[in-house]
């Protein structure tokens, strides 16, 4: 039989889409790695699998453990499943501007849900960073992951999405273009098609409030540039390990309000929900849209499912309340 021994097998594989209406004034093809295929919607599924396996492998989690991880959400959706499956306690620490959605998910997974504050430092104990680091020396046994600087993290997509991609374009693909968080997803699909070939381009999509982008264009980590931001996911007030600046040839930043219409446009005009950053992602494609000729090949990756956000972009009330429609 054509079976999977459990969930966890239906990890990755995910398809490649071709944008058509969206993409109509673009001037090369794009396609869309639709990440929200694998079980837990999201992209991050790969890599909590990877991390999971590292720590398993390096016998830092034994049986019965407990499991801790920050997360906006979709990387605690991941572990989730495989906790279940494995047998281990979850423990995710999130921010109080991810969507309702998101935690009660989390929830009805079996997971345990801390809702921190978003608008404090990396360092404050009140931070999603800090509270799982403390829930980790308090809990003997407790593995924390750590998604940012573990670079199991890249080693998943390295291992995965890198190869899928390079396969399912006949290696013709010139330009990789993804929102960047942890910047495991952009960092090992990157590594692996540069491997294949050094003339493709990495795009990393940020948002405005993150210091991603002034950091890769002149190595300062200037923290006047942090601000809250809406966009879920995307950006970031630290500098993750897995983010490999060197590797990424250019960052662009979307406003929260075009990466909200975005994602609502691609629904409407490609039948496809997308999760925020999705928009987010499509809409620096549109800004870079003069970097591009006839001849390349895109693909961008679409992190998760917009079932994430229907109170949110794809709400009317939610989206006139912040001023993004009429």
């Amino acid at each position: 039989m054509n079976v999977h021994d459990n969930i966890l097998g239906a990890i990755g594989n995910t398809p490649l889409i071709r944008l058509n209406r969206i993409a109509e004034d673009l001037p090369c093809p794009v396609f869309a790695k639709v990440e929200y295929f694998n079980p837990g919607h999201s992209v991050k599924d790969r890599m909590a699998l990877s991390m999971i396996d590292a720590a398993e492998k390096d016998g830092k989690l034994q049986p019965g453990a407990t499991v801790i991880e920050c997360t906006s959400g979709n990387t605690g959706m991941g572990l989730a499943l495989i906790c279940a499956v494995r047998g281990y306690k979850l423990i995710c620490t999130t921010n109080d501007k991810q969507s309702v959605e998101k935690v009660d998910i989390l929830r009805a997974l079996g997971a345990r849900v801390e809702v921190c504050p978003t608008n404090v430092k990396p360092d404050d104990p009140q931070s999603y960073y800090s509270v799982a680091e403390r829930l980790n020396k308090e809990i003997p046994g407790s593995v924390w992951l750590n998604q940012y600087d573990n670079l199991a993290n890249r080693a998943g997509h390295y291992a995965s999405t890198g190869p899928e991609i390079w396969q399912q374009t006949g290696g013709k693909i010139t330009h990789f273009v993804t929102g960047v968080g942890t910047g495991g997803t952009i960092s090992g699909t990157g590594q692996f098609l540069k491997e294949k070939n050094p003339d493709v381009q990495l795009w990393g999509v940020d948002s405005y409030g993150s210091v991603f982008k002034k950091y890769h264009e002149t190595g300062v980590f200037d923290e006047n540039e942090i601000h809250g931001y809406l966009t879920e996911g995307i950006g970031e007030d630290i500098l993750p390990k897995n983010v490999d600046f060197d590797l990424i040839d250019r960052f662009e930043k979307v406003t929260d309000k075009d990466g909200a219409l975005t994602a609502r446009e691609l629904a409407e005009k490609e039948g496809l929900l997308l999760g925020y950053s999705a928009g987010s992602a499509f809409q620096g494609i549109r800004q870079l849209a003069a970097h591009l000729k006839p001849t390349d090949v895109v693909v961008v990756l679409f992190h998760d499912h917009g079932s994430r956000y229907v109170k949110k972009v794809f709400n009317d009330d939610w989206m006139r309340e912040q001023g993004f429609i009429d």
